[in-house]
């Protein structure tokens, strides 16, 4: 379970010219987008800047689902969750007391950001991509002479000095290229909070699962307990900001998720150094990527399941479609419009579908109740549900028509 010491390169190591691709954030996103790059052109300069010297905790659940592992092989990272247990079974329970678990049919692992991360970074510099330690704080986009003065190419000025043709913001949820964009953050019903603690796990004698509990208290909201497979688990609560401001009850928002984490895991109590707050930009409010030589990926895209809170999935499946776009575009210009295009092929149709079950879920609990209901004795609906949630599934035809008029009668209330 060694977590890598990434080596930081020198600012006289940083090529002088114009980088190809410019990645901002050394997350799951960023590693990818490099990694893509660099796998589509082997020559390339790839530079990936970060704020943080890595390795470097991140707020997070720690839930590495399978279908990100399948990207990063595809990627030629075979190692990321090495020593680590696969979790295969999941436990639900919705506020009404349904409850099902069942073994899933895919395991996912629990993996620490600070080792996960790590590891994607020393994998993104073996393959030749270069790390600085560096924040982003202005972009420009202009243009300049093109070496042997043959006309003017465009090209993106980071913080009046770095120069690259194509700029990949993997910065998360405050992403610094996201505002050069000029594009807002999401609106706070559309924005999730949560809290990240890691607990000691009692050992029940039980198989090991991973657990996620919702709540009346601010419906849609959830806590969770992913064991790592050391002895501890990952715990936390998230709810919708607009959610917390209307629980307030004079207390402050970190006391109030603070108290719903420790009332609904009473059996794992936080280690109270461990707790970290963050913030999800879900998938229900995306940004549209604009043309142009500035792309977004993972949380700087909105790019978290509404359902689930997963977006690691989701980070190294964009941010390998970035790197792919950022490398194969003839002209810096036409990346963007070559990734939004890839992206919506890949995710667009599963994305509609968690935005309209995310919709139905937050006018009425009771739909969750049923839902987790009837999973217990049809898998496959079980198997849909966790798809779903954690990969790139859709609503069944089936139920889709029945589900779109339902939310359009409970609109009309």
């Amino acid at each position: 379970m060694a977590t890598p010491i990434v080596r930081v390169d020198e600012p006289e190591n940083v090529p002088g010219g114009t980088i190809d691709v410019l990645v901002v954030g050394g997350g799951p996103a960023g590693c990818a987008a490099a990694l893509a790059a660099l796998r589509e052109r082997p020559d390339a300069t790839v530079v990936i800047a970060d704020a943080a010297a890595f390795p470097r905790d991140k707020t997070c659940g720690d839930g590495i689902a399978p279908h990100g592992l399948d990207v990063l092989r595809d990627l030629g990272v075979t190692d990321a969750v090495a020593g680590y247990r696969p979790v295969d079974r999941m436990r639900l329970r919705t506020p009404g007391g349904a409850e099902v678990a069942t073994p899933s049919i895919r395991a996912s692992y629990v993996v620490p950001r600070q080792v996960f991360d790590a590891r994607l970074v020393d994998a993104a510099r073996g393959r030749g991509a270069q790390l600085i330690r560096r924040r982003v704080r202005t972009l420009e986009l202009t243009d300049r002479p093109r070496a042997g003065g043959r006309g003017r190419e465009p090209v993106v000025v980071i913080n009046g000095a770095l120069c690259a043709r194509v700029v990949i913001g993997a910065d998360g949820a405050n992403s610094a290229v996201r505002r050069g964009l000029g594009i807002a953050a999401n609106p706070p019903e559309a924005m999730a909070i949560a809290v990240r603690a890691y607990a000691d796990l009692p050992d029940t004698g039980g198989p090991s699962e991973q657990f996620i509990h919702m709540t009346d208290e601010g419906w849609p909201a959830y806590a969770w307990s992913f064991p790592i497979g050391d002895g501890r688990a990952n715990i936390g609560f998230g709810m919708l900001r607009s959610r917390l401001a209307a629980a307030d009850d004079g207390a402050s928002a970190k006391q109030v998720l603070h108290r719903t984490l420790e009332r609904m895991l009473p059996h794992t109590p936080a280690d109270p150094s461990t707790l970290r707050a963050h913030h999800l930009p879900l998938s229900t409010h995306r940004p549209r990527q604009p043309n142009g030589p500035m792309l977004l990926a993972g949380d700087a895209a909105s790019l978290i399941n509404p359902l689930t809170g997963e977006g690691i999935y989701y980070a190294v499946l964009s941010g390998m479609l970035a790197g792919q776009a950022a490398a194969r575009a003839t002209q810096p210009a036409g990346a963007g419009r070559l990734y939004r295009r890839s992206l919506d092929a890949e995710l667009g149709r599963h994305l509609r579908h968690t935005t309209l079950l995310a919709g139905l879920a937050g006018r009425s609990r009771t739909m969750m109740d049923a839902a987790v209901r009837a999973a217990r004795t049809r898998t496959e609906l079980y198997d849909t549900l966790v798809e779903i949630g954690l990969g790139r599934g859709t609503i069944p035809a089936s139920a889709l028509t029945r589900l779109a008029l339902r939310r359009a009668m409970t609109g009309l209330r």
